[in-house]
């Protein structure tokens, strides 16, 4: 094969489009990204979950409510799938979150996956007034919350039920609205070493690995096949994922304008990212999957930038 040929990334790895609203963006800005990455053909659209801008960006206009957001585009687009990587649980309490989350699944007509996490950003609690409790009460608000969810979706309509959890209780709850579907997919991901694995072996039907280098990523998901065996469920069961972010060029000049343009190096994201020519980025997906990835997040920045999300829909996409 010749050096500049591209790995193949086999077997097949699904591209899903993840922004970073928090860093400066509007609703209209979110949502021609997400009309662009259905046009395109990706398979989703994510966004975070935050409050508070993060490094040096400016975070202007300010923060949008990623539940807000997702509703608006439930109606707006018709086909990509919708979701959050990931929701922390210290946000919303659990009741109110879940009918939100079945809201958002009915108004998209059944395409909404649910990602859940714990929370780690203090300082945007500190912010806007949320309680920050220890990593081990939020763990267990976590597994309250995703414990509760299969219970509320699954509950027959017209009965009520009472769920008992380590931080929270549900009494009498009727248990609705449901989603359109029967149970939305459940994604938790992160780097713990304990319960996060056991959280997503007890709950989840994807796993994902944010921003992590090739054997952080294989030994998570080695961790999570571990738990897997300690609870008696077949690994293969959970789809494994990673999130990455993307810098794509034509050639250097254009991958050179694309990082300066949020504010990263070439070379430290060619170490880090998908970045490089559609070539290097089929490259390192083909890496992941080879650890077992099956989907990758592509972290975009520049959410200004719709040909970049053309060019790797045409070149990357097209390779996989």
């Amino acid at each position: 094969m010749p050096a500049d040929s591209p790995t193949p990334a086999s077997p097949s790895v699904g591209l899903r489009v993840f922004v970073e609203p928090q860093q400066g963006a509007t609703y209209d800005d979110q949502l021609a990204v997400a009309r662009a990455a259905e046009d395109l053909g990706y398979e989703a659209f994510f966004r975070s979950d935050h409050y508070l801008k993060m490094g040096g960006a400016t975070g202007m206009p300010g923060p949008t409510d990623a539940w807000l957001t997702l509703a608006a585009l439930a109606r707006e687009t018709s086909t990509i799938r919708l979701g959050t990587l990931l929701t922390s649980v210290t946000f919303r309490h659990l009741g109110p979150l879940a009918i939100s989350m079945a809201q958002v699944d009915q108004m998209s007509g059944g395409r909404l996956d649910v990602g859940l996490g714990a929370g780690w950003y203090e300082d945007e609690h500190t912010a806007y007034g949320i309680p920050f409790p220890p990593l081990g009460e939020r763990f267990d608000l976590l597994e309250d919350t995703l414990g509760a969810l299969e219970q509320l979706w699954s509950a027959p309509a017209g009965e009520t039920l009472t769920v008992r959890g380590k931080r929270v209780d549900l009494v009498d709850s009727p248990g609705l609205p449901k989603p359109l579907q029967t149970r939305p997919p459940v994604i938790v991901g992160g780097h713990g070493k304990r319960r996060t694995p056991a959280l997503a072996a007890r709950f989840a039907d994807e796993f994902n690995v944010p921003f992590a280098d090739l054997d952080t990523v294989a030994t998570q998901y080695q961790r999570v096949d571990a738990a897997c065996a300690e609870r008696g469920r077949a690994p293969e069961e959970i789809l494994r994922s990673a999130a990455l972010v993307l810098c794509c060029g034509r050639d250097e000049a254009q991958l050179a304008r694309r990082a300066d343009a949020i504010g990263r190096e070439v070379d430290e994201l060619r170490a880090h990212g998908a970045a490089g020519s559609p070539a290097e980025v089929v490259d390192t997906i083909g890496r992941y999957a080879e650890v077992g990835a099956r989907r990758i997040y592509l972290q975009v920045l520049d959410m200004s930038d719709l040909d970049h999300l053309e060019l790797v829909a045409s070149e990357v996409a097209s390779q996989l």
